[in-house]
């Protein structure tokens, strides 16, 4: 039995929390019978971002993520540490603009 106790801020099973978050996000979605939800991040320095994907690469404790882009907005990939996630939100996404979440590690 493993003696190391995983907390946010650590190192840890990225791939996992990953993975966990995409269930997470699919089961509303079905739950609520939408096509697709909405996922938002939020920072610790409070910057929000809508997720376009999301990859427990590169590892080492921190993950990246591709935030949702607007016609000609410039593609952008940040590579944070999971102990920089204040939250984590799943909704139904504003019928107003065009949108999608994919799982990065399919």
């Amino acid at each position: 039995m493993s003696t190391h106790v995983w907390t946010p801020g650590a190192a840890g099973p990225l791939d996992e929390f990953v993975s966990r978050v995409t269930r997470m996000v699919t089961a509303f979605a079905n739950e609520n019978e939408l096509e697709q939800a909405e996922v938002c991040i939020e920072l610790a320095d409070g910057s929000r971002y809508t997720l376009a994907t999301a990859s427990a690469e590169p590892g080492f404790g921190f993950f990246s993520f591709a935030p949702h882009r607007e016609e000609g907005d410039e593609p952008k990939q940040l590579i944070v540490p999971i102990g920089a996630v204040r939250s984590i939100e799943i909704s139904a996404p504003d019928p107003e603009r065009p949108f999608g979440f994919i799982d990065a590690e399919s």
